[in-house]
């Protein structure tokens, strides 16, 4: 993505940690904007509309009845909020750029990107599969749940937001940065033939051509791409403040190439970045890389 192609930029934080296992990336939008996203995004050219944070209500118990989801009411109603306002950002000729807030967050950004993109590709940068249901899932966490959902899998009330029509197709899905995958993860994966980039891939391809590749699939026949950047995508040594870390993932300058190369397509027309997590961060040292990628991808360029 680059001004040229629209200036028009809307960001939508949505401070939520009710998806996930570890608290504290609900503060997560705020650290990112006083890490200075707004300025850095201005001053690549954008035209930047803040539209303030989404904000979830802890409820009295995360058990939800008759089933093992986590917070499950309260993440629907913070999605079906989300899927409204990215809706309404889009039918203004606007960017949606989405702060989390946990990966749960995905599951409103994607269904309001297709209330107008209906065939949509996704690339997604991330240590996880996010593919659970509440049938597969270990812990009952959401976060771990947004690409089932994006493909119409798991409880109704996730997948009723949006619409049941607007859903993805998983030919142009495409995971970067795996390495943690639960076995029911694993099966789903294979099952529905969506490409995995796992850091084995990206060792021995390099980030470069795994991007090419990573491209081609989202890209193809499709009405853009949208790109979901989860911090834990990358090696904790460079992102401390996340809450699910897992050794070996992506360096920084991998994923400033990756970000690179997408803007370079000019086929980017929605993101988001999630899984900032100030509580556990060295002097939002997160927030801040979180900012540098977000200008990669929206075609910050040194010279």
């Amino acid at each position: 993505m680059k001004p040229e192609i629209n200036h028009k930029l809307s960001i939508i934080g949505v401070a939520i940690d009710l998806g996930a296992g570890t608290p504290g990336v609900s503060i997560g939008p705020a650290a990112i904007r006083y890490a200075g996203v707004v300025e850095r995004l201005e001053k690549i050219g954008y035209e930047v509309e803040d539209n303030g944070d989404i904000v979830a209500i802890k409820p009295l118990s995360e058990q939800s009845p008759g089933t093992n989801l986590k917070n499950l009411d309260e993440v629907v109603r913070v999605n079906t909020e989300l899927c409204r306002r990215v809706s309404d950002v889009m039918a203004a000729g606007r960017f949606p750029l989405v702060l989390g807030g946990d990966h749960s967050i995905a599951i409103g950004t994607l269904a309001g990107v297709m209330q107008h993109k209906k065939n949509l590709g996704v690339i997604w940068f991330d240590a996880h599969g996010d593919i659970n249901t509440a049938e597969t899932s270990p812990s009952g966490n959401i976060h771990g749940m947004p690409v089932a959902v994006g493909l119409g899998l798991g409880h109704e009330k996730l997948t009723n937001i949006g619409g049941k029509d607007n859903k993805l197709k998983p030919e142009n899905i495409v995971f970067i940065g795996c390495r943690d995958l639960d076995n029911g993860e694993r099966k789903a994966l294979k099952e529905l033939g969506i490409t995995v980039f796992t850091m084995h891939e990206i060792d021995r391809l390099g980030m470069t051509e795994v991007i090419h590749r990573a491209i081609l699939v989202a890209g193809k026949e499709t009405d853009g791409i949208h790109v979901s950047f989860d911090m834990d995508s990358m090696d904790p040594v460079y992102v401390e403040g996340t809450g699910t870390r897992v050794p070996g993932g992506l360096t920084y300058r991998e994923s400033h190439l990756a970000l690179e190369m997408i803007a370079l397509s000019e086929k980017l027309i929605s993101a988001e970045f999630v899984e900032v997590n100030p509580i556990i961060d060295n002097k939002n040292q997160t927030a801040k890389t979180a900012v540098a990628l977000m200008g990669s991808l929206m075609g910050e360029w040194l010279i």
